[in-house]
């Protein structure tokens, strides 16, 4: 049995800042609390008795850096960039506060989005191929040689679920710098954990 570990990377604003709708299209570095997320992170995966030998990341700052801190950790040399696990695009709401992107969709819609993944009106945003993106990664860690990171965000991470056949299972948001846990057998996928934040 192996197992993927779905990882959110950490924070990218902190208290006192404007919150904003961040995608695939807004590079950030993580923000000092950020940072102390992956630490946390970091440290966590460090103890664990069998430890990940395989970490990859989606290819922005905020995810990269988050990957970066858990290999320093692990021993990992090398954090692997993989495309499948970009941020998605949020359309017209990229870069705008949350209150404005309620404006424009309605509370309706952003709920739907929260509790059922239901995409909103203008966002960029393929569920069938992130599904499918999840379920290639989870035979990847099935062939693989050990238990594998994949450091993400919150709008591809969610779709982890479904993937795994445990949607309803657990809410879909998976928070910064938290993690969920899915067993992989060979003919058997279980979802172990998931927002977990250490």
């Amino acid at each position: 049995m192996k197992h993927l570990y779905i990882v959110r990377h950490g924070n990218t604003f902190d208290k006192g800042d404007t919150v904003l709708r961040v995608g695939g299209r807004t590079d950030l570095d993580l923000s000092t609390s950020g940072q102390l997320q992956a630490g946390a992170l970091a440290m966590h995966f460090a103890e664990f008795e069998t430890q990940p030998v395989r970490v990859i990341a989606g290819p922005l700052k905020r995810t990269l850096q988050t990957a970066q801190a858990i290999a320093d950790a692990l021993g990992v040399l090398h954090v692997q960039v993989d495309e499948r696990l970009r941020e998605v695009d949020y359309g017209p709401d990229e870069g705008k506060p949350e209150d404005q992107v309620i404006a424009r969709i309605g509370e309706d819609a952003l709920a739907a989005w929260e509790s059922e993944a239901r995409v909103p009106d203008g966002w960029q945003v393929d569920p069938a191929a992130l599904v499918q993106a999840w379920k290639d990664l989870l035979i990847e860690t099935h062939h693989g040689e050990g238990d594998m990171i994949a450091v993400t965000s919150n709008g591809v991470a969610r779709f982890a679920l479904a993937a795994a056949g445990a949607a309803g299972k657990a809410p879909l948001k998976l928070r910064t710098g938290a993690y969920g846990v899915i067993a992989v057998r060979e003919f058997d996928l279980e979802l172990v954990a998931w927002d977990v934040r250490p």
